[in-house]
């Protein structure tokens, strides 16, 4: 399984950019797909997630201001991120979890989003 992330970059504050991230391979019916995030310094930190049936569920920190979806058939996720704050600013992490009697998480290479203030 290969995840490749697209869409980060500089942006000011209050400003957008949407991240996209595609997943081949082997990809079960049944999995979970999201973002993850790690400033410097901090740990990593979950963004949102969306499963297949496209339950959605965010960080405290982003809700009313980001947006998970995805594409099932294209097995490509997406993170609309709007009213940016520099303490976005971040590596984001897309990830695959897929369970088939334990768990298989894979990840992508990382994609850097700075905000300006």
């Amino acid at each position: 399984v290969q995840l490749v992330e697209s869409g980060g970059g500089l942006v000011q504050a209050g400003g957008s950019l949407r991240l996209s991230c595609a997943a081949s391979g082997s990809i079960f019916a049944n999995n979970a797909m999201g973002w993850y995030r790690q400033a410097p310094g901090k740990e990593r930190e979950l963004v949102a997630g969306i499963t297949s049936g496209a339950s959605a569920s965010y960080a405290d920190s982003v809700k009313g201001r980001f947006t998970i979806s995805r594409d099932n058939a294209k097995n490509t996720v997406y993170l609309q991120m709007n009213s940016l704050k520099p303490e976005d600013t971040a590596v984001y992490y897309c990830y695959l979890r897929q369970t088939w009697l334990k768990n298989y998480d894979y990840w992508g290479q990382g994609t850097q989003v700075t905000v300006s203030s």
